[in-house]
């Protein structure tokens, strides 16, 4: 079964964001088509982070009212999440970091199999804070 037919979302109407990073390695890559994956299975938006990261008042505030946001970084710099933090929003977070998959940055192109790792795991995140 593919990764994002096990998600069961039982999120009630609640709005949970995603905030990935889309950095220039292979693991920013992955983390941004990751999160684009899980967003078509209805558990999760896509979201800009770039918008936060400009300082545009409207996305600060979304991304503050979320019920809960998935930042998904590419790698240790956390990049994703030192922006949200820059800004004030450090609670409601989950986070997940492509390289703590054992997908090594700068040696792991962003394949279908590495895709649907963090795809996983953004699922089991979110259900585990359900």
């Amino acid at each position: 079964m593919s990764p994002e037919k096990q998600i069961s979302c039982a999120c009630g109407g609640s709005v949970t964001i995603l905030l990935p990073c889309s950095g220039a390695a292979d693991t920013g890559e992955i983390a941004d088509r990751a999160a684009r994956k899980f967003a078509q299975g209805g558990c999760a938006g896509m979201f800009c982070l770039a918008g936060i990261g400009a300082n545009i008042s409207g996305f600060i505030a979304s991304a503050k009212g979320a019920d809960r946001l998935l930042v998904v970084d590419g790698c240790n710099l956390d990049c994703a999440r030192k922006t949200m933090a820059e800004k004030g929003i450090t609670e409601n977070i989950i986070h997940v970091r492509v390289t703590d998959l054992g997908i090594v940055k700068g040696k792991s192109p962003a394949t279908a199999e590495r895709i649907d790792t963090v795809v996983a795991e953004l699922g089991k995140k979110l259900t585990a804070s359900l």
